[in-house]
């Protein structure tokens, strides 16, 4: 007989027993995942190979030659995934234990969409050293290292010197799965339209973790040129207010020399690449260019609302499910680890990521059109797609380690 399902915000204690049942919460309750055993421990036999003294035989190999961890331990297919809890979605800094759902929902993705076992860490720390020693000194566990929702420009650094100090990948989704999933729509949305990355100009809206690594990352990939907005207006190298990751941005981005606002910066513009949130007036989407591609990806309000990009766009693209062509890191992340992990990669290489865009636009083939630049995160084919090409570019780049 089925359980009784309790309404799970009453007895929490902070909301009376008449409010309505809330799924949410249902399907949260006692956690999102668990650790399951892969062998059998049915009788002394089992117990004496699983445990004392067969096992004492396996350490004591791996004590001789480490490099078997690798072989017998989990950490050939496990990732950490570390966050400080001071960029959770859209709800900001809310803390390490206010993370953890968030952070068992990317480690139940890892697994169901790339095969990848992740274990959620959320450390009571928002200082980058002890950010970066306790991720170094929990690295002999992991295989690899996901990055999530610390907050920018600190995100930045800790990336920076955790890949500089470890031998293992250290990928930070909020940047760098946007960009690879956001170049792989853009490179399908300039195919339909007759067009090359090199004929483009972006606008991004938003200089924060996910905008810098899509301006720098679009560049790589060889966009014609892209300017970054931030609150203050397009980032120049004649403002005198900017970050130094917001002044190396302006010495590589803005080759058309644009200040001034985000608005005034659309006019004429090719593409415009949201992840900030708030409203562009109508207006400014109006008088972009022909044929122009609108990617607001704000959730979950976009933007630019679909309704109105449609008026003036040829392509459009958010990041919710519920609109076409949705830009979500669930289509990169778990394929991008799992061929790291498959050649044991040291690192994971702006070759890697390139073919990883490369690898999810080709799985549209003959079937694009404006409503399907990117494959849905349920389309099987994308993850053995990312897996494959990410192995390949690895050991083409040499990073592959068997």
């Amino acid at each position: 007989m089925a359980a009784e399902i309790v309404n799970p915000r009453s007895d929490a204690g902070t909301h009376g027993a008449d409010e309505p049942f809330d799924p949410a919460f249902a399907l949260h309750r006692g956690g999102k995942m668990a650790v399951q055993a892969t062998v059998p421990v049915r009788d002394k036999d089992d117990l004496s190979l699983a445990y004392t003294p067969g096992v004492a035989k396996v350490c004591s190999a791996i004590a001789e030659q480490p490099e078997l961890v690798h072989d017998y331990t989990w950490t050939s297919n496990v990732v950490a995934v570390v966050t400080d809890g001071t960029a959770v979605l859209g709800l900001g800094d809310i803390g390490p234990s206010a993370s953890l759902p968030v952070m068992e929902g990317k480690a139940i993705l890892f697994k169901q969409f790339g095969g990848v076992d992740a274990v959620p860490l959320a450390l009571a720390t928002t200082s980058v050293d002890e950010i970066v020693e306790t991720v170094k000194r929990l690295a002999p566990s992991f295989g690899g290292v996901n990055l999530e929702d610390i907050s920018a420009p600190r995100c930045f650094e800790i990336e920076k010197r955790l890949q500089e100090e470890l031998d293992i990948p250290v990928f930070h989704d909020d940047q760098h799965g946007t960009a690879i999933v956001t170049l792989a729509a853009l490179r399908n949305a300039a195919k339909l339209t007759g067009r090359t990355l090199g004929e483009l100009r972006a606008v991004i809206s938003g200089a924060g973790a996910a905008g810098v690594a899509i301006a720098k990352f679009l560049l790589e990939a060889g966009i014609g040129d892209v300017a970054v907005a931030d609150r203050k207006g397009v980032v120049s190298r004649d403002r005198d207010d900017l970050t130094p990751v917001k002044r190396e941005l302006a010495e590589l981005t803005n080759k058309a020399g644009i200040s001034g606002s985000l608005e005034s910066a659309l006019a004429g513009a090719d593409v415009f690449i949201g992840v900030s949130g708030g409203t562009v007036p109508e207006p400014a989407v109006a008088s972009m260019a022909p044929d122009a591609f609108v990617f607001a990806m704000a959730n979950p309000s976009p933007e630019v609302h679909p309704d109105v990009a449609h008026k003036y766009a040829a392509v459009v693209a958010t990041g919710r499910s519920d609109f076409p062509n949705q830009i979500n890191n669930v289509l990169a992340f778990p394929g991008i680890f799992a061929g790291a992990l498959q050649v044991r990669a040291s690192r994971i290489t702006e070759g890697m990521k390139i073919a990883a865009a490369e690898a999810l636009a080709a799985v549209v083939g003959d079937e694009l059109s404006a409503s399907y630049v990117i494959p849905s995160p349920f389309d099987e084919r994308v993850a053995p797609a990312v897996t494959a090409a990410v192995a390949a570019a690895a050991r083409a780049e040499g990073v592959a380690r068997r």
